[in-house]
C-alpha cells in the first residue's frame, strides 16, 4: 500500500456545539472546502464513503451535492468511524475501482457522556443500570491503573490537558480556544478520580472532509500532495481491557492500538523514531500518556521525560495534538479521526500557521481509538 494513494484536498469546518447551523450543512460545507482544494468537483468524485454515529447517513449528503450515482458508503466503528472510512477510500484506489475519492466525517452530539445501549454492543442491560457504561468511569479505571504500574506521576495529567488547550488556542477550527494552565485545570470539577473536568473531552459537533487519488496522478491536481503511506484498523484481542469490557481479565492481551500501529509501520517500511508528529486519541488526557507507549512512540514509562522535557510540545521532538486534540476540539465522532488527517496534512504542507512544527516535518502519524476496543492509524509522509 505504500504510497499508493494521495490526499490532495482537506476541508474542515469550526467544531463546537452549532446554534446557526446544522452539521449536514457544515459537512456539504467541509466537502466543498475539500474539492476546491483538489481543485476538482464533485461530478469527479468516483467513489465516497463517509460516516456519522449520530448526524444521519452520509449517503443521503448527495441530495445536496449532487445525484451522480457515485457509490456511497456508510461507516461506523466508535471514534474509529474516521480512520475506518480512510482506510475504505484507500483501499477503493489501490485497488483500481477509483482514480478519486472522497471521505467525510461529521456528527453532533448533545452536552453530557455520549448516551449508548449496552445490548447494542454485545452487553446486557445490566451493564448500564450498575453505572459501568459510563466511559469516564472506565478511562479512569485504566489511567489509575497505568499510572501505579508504570510509575508515572499524576501531575503529567495537567501538563497534557494544559498543552491541549494551548495549541487549541493556535487552531481557528477549535471548540476550545481558550488556553488553560494547569492550576485551573487541577482546580476544575473531579468526575472520575484522577480525572478532572477539564481533563476530558466534550461530545460536540464537527465536520471534515478529504480527496484523494492515485499516488501517480497526484501533481496533475497540486503540487504538494500528501501521500498515505499505510492505514491499518484493529479489533481487540483477549485480556486486552478495554471500553465496554464487562471484566479485568487475569491473562493480559495487547490493546488493537498496539496491534494497528504495528502494522501501519509494516505496510510503510519505517518505524516510530521515524514521525515527526502525531495525532493520538486523547478521550481524556490519560489516554493520550497511555497511546503514546501502545503506539511504540516511546517506552511504557518513559512518557514523563519526554513530556517534562517539552518533547512533546509543538516545537519539540515529538509533537503530538499540534490542533489541541479531542480535548480542545471535542469530539463529534464521524469527524474526529478525519479532523486529525486534516491537522497531519496541513502540518507536512507547511500550512499550520502558528501551529506550525518546525524543520519541514516529512512523516506524521495518526491514532484513534473507539468502544468496544478498536483501533485504526495512518501514515502520512510528503
Amino acid at each position: 500500500m505504500s504510497g499508493a494513494v494521495a490526499i490532495i484536498g482537506v476541508g474542515c469546518t469550526p467544531f463546537g456545539r452549532y446554534q446557526d447551523t446544522t452539521v449536514r450543512r457544515e459537512a456539504v460545507r467541509a466537502i466543498h472546502r475539500a474539492l476546491d482544494d483538489a481543485s476538482v468537483s464533485w461530478p469527479d468524485i468516483q467513489y465516497a464513503v463517509g460516516g456519522s454515529m449520530s448526524g444521519g447517513s452520509a449517503d443521503t449528503l448527495v441530495a445536496d451535492l449532487g445525484l451522480t450515482g457515485v457509490p456511497f458508503l456508510n461507516v461506523l466503528n466508535g471514534c474509529a468511524t474516521g480512520s475506518s472510512s480512510l482506510s475504505s477510500a484507500v483501499h477503493a484506489i489501490s485497488s483500481g475501482a477509483a482514480e478519486l475519492a472522497l471521505v467525510v466525517g461529521f456528527d453532533s452530539h448533545p452536552r453530557g457522556a455520549f448516551a449508548i445501549r449496552p445490548e447494542q454492543m454485545g452487553l446486557g442491560q445490566w451493564y448500564g443500570t450498575t453505572g459501568l457504561a459510563m466511559t469516564s468511569q472506565f478511562f479512569a479505571l485504566k489511567i489509575q491503573r497505568y499510572l501505579h504500574e508504570h510509575q508515572v506521576p499524576r501531575r503529567l495529567l495537567a501538563t497534557v490537558a494544559a498543552k491541549a488547550f494551548r495549541n487549541g488556542s493556535r487552531n481557528p477550527n477549535a471548540w476550545r480556544r481558550k488556553a488553560l494552565s494547569e492550576d485551573d485545570i487541577n482546580n476544575s470539577l473531579l468526575l472520575s478520580d484522577p480525572l478532572r473536568q477539564y481533563m476530558l473531552c466534550s461530545p460536540g459537533d464537527g465536520a471534515c472532509a478529504l480527496v484523494l487519488c492515485k499516488a501517480e496522478h497526484a501533481k496533475r491536481y497540486r503540487p504538494d500532495p500528501v501521500y498515505v503511506a499505510a492505514t491499518a484498523v484493529r479489533t481487540r484481542r483477549p485480556g486486552s481491557f478495554e471500553v465496554l469490557s464487562p471484566s479485568l481479565s487475569i491473562d493480559r492481551g495487547d490493546s488493537p492500538s498496539v496491534d494497528a500501529a504495528r502494522a501501519a509501520f509494516e505496510l510503510a517500511g519505517i518505524g516510530p523514531g521515524d514521525v515527526d508528529l502525531a495525532q493520538l486519541q486523547d478521550t481524556d488526557a490519560g489516554a493520550e500518556i497511555i497511546h503514546m507507549a501502545e503506539t511504540g512512540l516511546c517506552a511504557h514509562g518513559e512518557q514523563t521525560e519526554l513530556i517534562d522535557s517539552g518533547a512533546t510540545d509543538i516545537g519539540g521532538a515529538l509533537p503530538i495534538n499540534t490542533d489541541g486534540g479531542c480535548l480542545a476540539n471535542g469530539e463529534p465522532i464521524g469527524a474526529s479521526g478525519l479532523r486529525q488527517i486534516h491537522e497531519n496534512v496541513l502540518q507536512l504542507r507547511g500550512a499550520a500557521g502558528e501551529r506550525q512544527v518546525p524543520g519541514s516535518p516529512s512523516v506524521a502519524f495518526s491514532h484513534v481509538y473507539g468502544a468496544p476496543g478498536l483501533s485504526g492509524c495512518t501514515i502520512l509522509t510528503r
